[in-house]
């Protein structure tokens, strides 16, 4: 094995499928980063036991797989198995597994007391104190409801969406549609002179950048305000 190569396993009808691989590259192509698979290979084998260069026979590879094709089957171990990370990487992907977990409670998330985002500080303060987990394999959004429950108990947190009652003036109201129907539309009216006014249900943490790009696009002529949860 070489010095930085890493193990991909696949464990299947009681057998062990291993495979020698480049970490960096292997990790971006099992995220979707990477679509070919050059360059990930560092040793063009299927093993039983790698460390022990035990490898598994042509015709034993064609029973389980239907081929013996080496990069068909490493494919298929890389996609289905475990991938083993390497100390750095597992540092990595958890710091931005963790910095997504907030962001996500930053923008999803409220205090009920006020009807305000929490700060970025709190929540990571929080985190802390409950104690919780952060998985790397799973995103944050697969996560985010468990790391509310657990939250619960240390801070007052509640997630969801608030309404606005948005008015855009007639002149503005082409150019401001595309940016109101990327959110959640309740409700859209014309009026008699133009003027677009849509009821929209917007995650907390986002009506800042939301309002500045209504700002922008309206010249700050645009009415907005909210009206409840």
């Amino acid at each position: 094995m070489l010095d930085n190569a890493v193990l991909a396993i696949l464990e299947k009808f009681g057998e062990r499928y291993e495979i020698v691989v480049d970490p960096d590259n292997a990790l971006l192509y099992k995220q979707g980063q990477k679509k070919d698979f050059l360059n990930i290979l560092a040793a063009e084998e299927i093993y039983s036991n790698a460390k022990k260069g035990e490898r598994h026979t042509s015709a034993a590879l064609k029973k389980v797989f239907g081929t013996d094709d080496v990069f068909q089957i490493a494919q298929l171990i890389l996609n289905e198995g475990e991938l083993q990370l390497t100390t750095e990487q597992k540092r990595k992907m958890h710091e931005e597994k963790r910095k997504r977990v907030v962001a996500l409670l930053m923008q999803e998330c409220i205090d009920p007391r006020t009807g305000a985002p929490h700060t970025q500080m709190r929540i990571e303060q929080a985190l802390e104190e409950a104690k919780v987990h952060v998985d790397n394999f799973k995103s944050a959004e697969e996560q985010i409801t468990d790391i509310i429950k657990k939250l619960i108990y240390v801070i007052p947190i509640k997630m969801e969406k608030v309404t606005v009652a948005v008015k855009v003036p007639a002149a503005y109201a082409q150019k401001a549609y595309g940016t109101l129907r990327s959110q959640t539309v309740r409700k859209e009216e014309w009026a008699a002179n133009g003027d677009l006014i849509m009821l929209i249900e917007i995650s907390p943490g986002l009506q800042g950048a939301f309002y500045d790009r209504l700002n922008k696009l309206t010249g700050g002529e645009v009415q907005t305000k909210l009206i409840g949860k």
